[in-house]
């Protein structure tokens, strides 16, 4: 993964441009300082355009490719993890899911376990399925300790997380495959509308809900 930083300076610069003349130098003041001067005002503060703030929840993957109810039990097992990897990542992509021995899974086979691949927009990660298979129905339990996530979810959720952000970066490749239980989560960093430097941390949690925390 690559870090991208941004180094923001403001510098402001006085010229100071000799005036030459013949006549006689002003009379000084009272407290020394000549007639007609004045102090140097102040340089105004400067601010940075801040970033606007999402009117709205973030959307909902809408996941198409559902197969027919009277599907392979294989087919209808797959989709469905497929489906839940796209709506915690954030946004719908091409996922295919790979769970070896799976299509030879019969009615009243009783509990079979599985390892399968999960692979999102040419990013994979690996799980375990557990299928319960009786004679008229089936149960299935699909679990992994990570989870996928996209850049945008996770830049929107620091930007409504923030006081008054100008700019945010995250250390994150477009998807990134994260550890749920990984307290450290994805690092950013926030650049306030006053110039100032903000760390912040983003949590994924298993069913992909996002929370970014200021450290």
């Amino acid at each position: 993964m690559t870090v991208r930083r941004a180094v923001l300076g403001l510098v402001a610069v006085a010229a100071l441009i000799p005036v030459a003349g013949c006549t006689d130098d002003p009379p000084a003041q009272a407290n020394g300082t000549p007639s007609g001067s004045s102090s140097t005002p102040a340089a105004a503060a400067t601010t940075l355009p801040p970033m606007a703030k999402p009117a709205a929840p973030w959307p909902t993957p809408t996941v198409t490719g559902a197969p027919a109810d009277d599907a392979p039990l294989a087919d209808r097992i797959r989709f469905a993890i497929a489906r839940q990897a796209q709506l915690a990542a954030g946004t719908a992509a091409p996922t295919t899911v790979s769970c070896p021995g799976l299509d030879d899974l019969g009615s009243g086979d009783g509990e079979r376990a599985f390892t399968c691949k999960v692979t999102y927009a040419g990013t994979s990660y690996d799980g375990k399925l557990t299928v319960d298979a009786s004679r008229y129905s089936a149960k299935y339990h699909f679990t992994s300790d990570t989870v996928l996530v996209v850049r945008a979810k996770v830049l929107d959720a620091v930007v409504r997380a923030a006081a008054a952000p100008a700019k945010v970066t995250c250390t994150m490749d477009d998807v990134a495959v994260v550890q749920y239980a990984d307290p450290k989560g994805i690092a950013c960093s926030v650049t306030t509308t006053s110039g100032a430097a903000e760390s912040w941390t983003v949590r994924v949690s298993g069913d992909g809900k996002v929370t970014a925390v200021k450290m």
